[in-house]
């Protein structure tokens, strides 16, 4: 796909389509939930207060991802836009979004149950925790701290840290929020992706090419880890091989066979990869791996971060939520490091690789210019605004676009 490729060379321009599609799924889901916002006080039915704070949480989830991409972004919340609309709304400041979500999601917690008895649906804790993220991305440590605070010790780390992303791991005592995938009606839509699907569509991009072999399945050779990645876990970190398949070890030991995708290193993201019987009709959109959202770890190292960079630094509790982590990852206490938040952030690298958080974590502490290739500082903190809503609304473009 020639938008992810851009992506991943940094030569991404207003034109590509997988920007275009973010930006255009997450308005619709706001679109969506403005919908039932406008027509709340119209509506009566049982367990209303707990579906409208689901309700205010995803318009939240939306609006975060938004900015985290775009930056400014058009703000709107009463009702549903329509092609009517258009050009009727202009970028808002980041500043203005971000008190929208904190709102949402105060207004989630309120509301939210402390546990769902169907699985994958929101509750306080998962708010509480993106709430802690939100402030995290703003610098707002000392409120990051104490709204993570809440999650702690609500939720458990897993014994053996691989087995969270099989399929028997999903929703497990690690699982704050995760996004539920199925492929029980098999329904796809190729010119419907990946939300006219029940499956992961992302699933697909991450396996080797042309795979014969035990356990995996093919896939489209994507989102491939880079050997630095594989070679900086310490040796004993049971992460590296839960997070990254060495190709080349395993068809050695196992006979399998596969294509040297583009930009082949050898490594395949072992999380989110195609495993064999894991899908439906349409192998390529019915993959029912649900991802992982918001893990428990995170929150450690999360709250661990807030609370070293807090006003009022609580460096005990910071060490405390990052030897946990640490300790899982190794299966013993001898491995534990100073908490500072270097080494928080580069122990957010190893516990979350391949799971769609560096970047952001890159950027957000000021580390991308000096981790990512041609990356260009005052430009690739944030991504194009897509042409299209540039010639439709006439919106301004983000600095270097």
């Amino acid at each position: 796909v020639l938008g992810l490729q851009q992506i991943d060379d940094m030569t991404h321009n207003p034109n590509n389509d997988n920007l275009t599609s973010i930006w255009k799924w997450l308005y619709e889901g706001i679109n969506r939930a403005n919908y039932l916002e406008e027509n709340k006080d119209k509506l009566e039915f049982d367990n209303k207060t707990a579906l409208y704070g689901e309700v205010y949480f995803l318009r939240a989830y939306y609006y975060f991802e938004l900015v985290k991409f775009f930056g400014d972004v058009p703000l709107f919340t009463e009702s549903r836009l329509t092609a009517s609309d258009s050009g009727t709304l202009q970028r808002s400041p980041k500043s203005d979004v971000y008190a929208q979500i904190e709102l949402d999601l105060q207004n989630a917690i309120s509301a939210l149950p402390t546990a769902q008895s169907q699985k994958g649906r929101v509750t306080k804790f998962a708010a509480q925790a993106l709430l802690g993220k939100v402030y995290l991305f703003q610098d707002k440590f000392t409120e990051a701290a104490s709204t993570l605070e809440n999650v702690i010790g609500v939720f458990s780390l897993v014994n053996n840290y691989g087995d969270q992303f099989l399929k028997a791991g999903e929703n497990g005592t690690e699982s704050v929020f995760e996004v539920q995938h199925a492929n029980t009606s098999n329904w796809w839509d190729w010119g419907f992706t990946p939300q006219g699907t029940e499956g992961n569509f992302g699933v697909i991009h991450n396996g080797p090419r042309a795979f014969d072999g035990p356990t995996y399945a093919s896939g489209w050779s994507f989102n491939i880890p880079s050997s630095t990645l594989f070679d900086s876990f310490e040796d004993g970190d049971s992460r590296r091989d839960a997070s990254v398949l060495d190709i080349e070890a395993f068809a050695e030991d196992t006979g399998a066979s596969y294509a040297e995708g583009y930009k082949h290193t050898g490594y395949f993201n072992n999380k989110y990869i195609p495993r064999a019987g894991e899908s439906g009709a349409q192998t390529e959109l019915n993959y029912l791996t649900n991802y992982r959202s918001i893990r428990y770890a995170d929150v450690l190292l999360m709250a661990a971060e807030a609370n070293v960079r807090s006003t009022s630094p609580n460096a005990a509790k910071a060490q405390n939520y990052l030897d946990q982590v640490r300790d899982r990852a190794f299966g013993d206490t001898s491995h534990r490091v100073t908490a500072t938040k270097e080494a928080i952030w580069d122990e957010r690298n190893f516990e979350l690789s391949m799971e769609g958080h560096h970047f952001f974590d890159l950027v957000r502490t000021g580390q991308a210019a000096s981790a990512i290739t041609d990356f260009s500082s005052g430009k690739h903190e944030l991504f194009p605004i897509p042409q299209q809503e540039i010639d439709i609304s006439g919106l301004t473009q983000n600095l270097g676009y």
